[in-house]
């Protein structure tokens, strides 16, 4: 089931989100919901809070673009109560979207690696390092667990002023009226 996308100027976006401690058939229809729409959203990753659920939970499925232009599919991926245990030193910087932020995107500086401990659907925990994009995309959804959107990461100043414009329109377009 396709789930409803939270858009920018929903105060769920901008919460803390809590502990998942419960492991059952709910949590597993809510993770298969959530990767179904993400891929019916055209996305490589999608937070609980993306999808109205204020809980310790994202998708993934990072596809590898190879030097010649080939992509590879990625791996579909779950993550539940993660912690990210250490970044890289080394970081780059590379446009990111989000499909809560439609048709806006901005230049954002993140590690190149990162080492993540999760629970599984199984609440079996890994830990696992992750490189170059497929960490991006882990650091971005985790960004969401914590109430945090890919602009407040926009370094540059004028970049920021410059979607501003588009932030105030999505907000009128898609918040709730309370």
């Amino acid at each position: 089931m396709i789930l409803q996308l939270a858009y920018y100027g929903d105060p769920i976006l901008r919460k803390k989100t809590e502990t998942i401690k419960e492991f059952n058939s709910d949590l597993r229809q809510l993770a298969a919901n959530m990767l179904e729409t993400m891929y019916a959203e055209k996305g490589i990753g999608l937070a609980g809070p993306q999808v109205h659920q204020s809980i310790a939970i994202f998708v993934t499925c990072v596809p590898t673009y190879m030097n010649d232009e080939t992509t590879l599919p990625g791996v579909e991926r779950i993550f539940i109560n993660p912690k990210i245990l250490s970044y890289s030193e080394e970081s780059d910087t590379l446009p990111e979207g989000c499909l809560s932020i439609p048709k806006v995107s901005g230049l954002v500086t993140r590690p190149l690696k990162i080492v993540v401990q999760a629970m599984d659907l199984d609440a079996k925990t890994f830990t696992e390092e992750f490189v170059g994009y497929e960490a991006r995309c882990i650091l971005h959804e985790n960004d969401h667990l914590n109430g945090k959107l890919f602009i407040d990461r926009i370094a540059s100043r004028s970049d920021r002023q410059n979607i501003e414009s588009k932030l105030r329109e999505i907000k009128k377009k898609y918040s709730f009226k309370s």
